[in-house]
């Protein structure tokens, strides 16, 4: 028998997805199950979105279009930095459109990685992060972000886990976190950002949620003095524009990586469909977009405060909440029933009928906790932790 990449032996298959699949097949049968695993918003896609798409194909946008990105996109892109970021890009130069937010990450790591290098990534933090490391053969080294301290690493974990590395080449950042929506303080990136320089490592930076924040808004990581030449954007339309089916996004870093990237982009995907990136564009730049996604984040923040109150009226010592800063999760602290999180995620499913996550996805600092999303209708939500919070009071 033929043998396969031994390389995926060390990784798992996405319990997101897995447990998305195993929800809709539950649906498909009948079952009556509250769906609070996804990451992907409950809003629909605007009607202008898909109407500019619409007319981009009965105009003929239906070939390949430039593996780069169009240059209209591009300038969209850059103009969105410099709007909401902060930071400035040359769309010619240093931004490359890619499918989807994964895609931006991984021709970001496929641009900067050698096999054996280390890559420094907060525990807990989205199981891709890690996965596309291995799959790129780089060695991760898992730096610990506790709960007890925001879930952000305290200084000294970035040390210790440079000290660990034979070849440390890359820090990975996603801020707001997925699962757990925190994000550090402007003069913690700064300090990360001076050790990064010190010890010339890259940092690539993960922010699709960056538009999805509650008390106060998160720092660029490039938004500093000397980062750009250092720092590489990941970001999509997804969750910001609740695009997630129309898979576009895109990396923004020096002009040497976009160059290695645009390499990795031509022989992944060759082109993002120009019919979809002329929507990208219009999302990106229409003032009526930006009101959109501001009233989606008015969404999330008025399901935040709904399960703040239900913490609060339920009164459960079995199932604390620390609230999330951004994104739209709950990483919901069960430790106190002292269970594995794929066991409580697996009785809640069968006993309440709701779906979640477990911590241990993310991570062994993620071990206790249960992944919530509220990125779902304000019945489901409440509903649903209701239901989390019963379960755990019968234990």
């Amino acid at each position: 028998m033929q043998n396969l990449n031994t390389q995926f032996d060390l990784i798992r298959q996405s319990a997101t997805v897995a447990m998305g699949d195993r929800i809709l097949a539950l649906k498909a049968s009948g079952s009556n199950i509250v769906g609070l695993q996804v990451g992907d918003p409950d809003f629909g896609t605007h009607s202008a979105i898909a109407a500019t798409a619409f007319n981009a194909m009965q105009e003929g946008h239906t070939h390949y279009g430039p593996s780069v990105g169009t240059l209209e996109l591009r300038k969209a892109i850059a103009a969105k930095l410099k709007r909401d970021e902060g930071v400035e890009y040359d769309p010619a130069t240093e931004i490359l459109v890619t499918h989807g937010g994964i895609h931006a990450y991984y021709t970001a790591m496929q641009s900067i990685l050698n096999p054996g290098d280390d890559v420094l990534i907060p525990d807990p933090s989205w199981a891709t992060h890690s996965n596309m490391a291995v799959m790129l053969r780089g060695n991760v080294i898992r730096v610990p972000a506790p709960a007890e301290n925001g879930f952000i690493p305290h200084f000294d974990s970035w040390l210790k886990a440079l000290t660990a590395a034979a070849k440390p080449r890359v820090i990975v950042l996603n801020y707001p976190s997925n699962p757990t929506g925190a994000f550090p303080s402007r003069e913690y990136l700064q300090k990360l950002q001076d050790f990064a320089k010190e010890n010339n490592l890259w940092i690539v930076s993960d922010e699709v949620y960056g538009s999805l924040y509650y008390e106060g808004q998160p720092t660029c990581a490039a938004d500093f003095e000397g980062a750009k030449e250092r720092t590489l954007l990941v970001n999509s339309l997804s969750k910001s524009y609740a695009m997630t089916g129309w898979r576009v996004g895109f990396l923004a870093a020096p002009a040497r990586v976009i160059q290695n990237a645009l390499k990795a982009g031509q022989n992944s995907i060759t082109c993002v469909s120009p019919f979809i990136q002329k929507a990208a564009a219009f999302a990106l730049t229409d003032p009526a977009m930006q009101e959109v996604t501001a009233e989606m984040r008015a969404g999330y923040a008025r399901r935040r405060e709904l399960v703040i109150r239900l913490s609060h009226e339920l009164e459960s010592d079995r199932v604390r909440i620390l609230p999330p800063q951004g994104a739209f999760y709950f990483f919901l602290d069960l430790r106190a029933l002292n269970m594995p999180s794929v066991d409580m995620c697996e009785k809640i499913l069968e006993e309440e009928g709701v779906g979640l996550v477990p911590g241990s996805a993310f991570g062994e600092q993620g071990e206790g906790f249960i992944r919530m999303t509220i990125a779902a209708s304000d019945g489901d939500v409440e509903a649903g932790f209701r239901k989390i919070v019963k379960w755990a009071e019968r234990q």
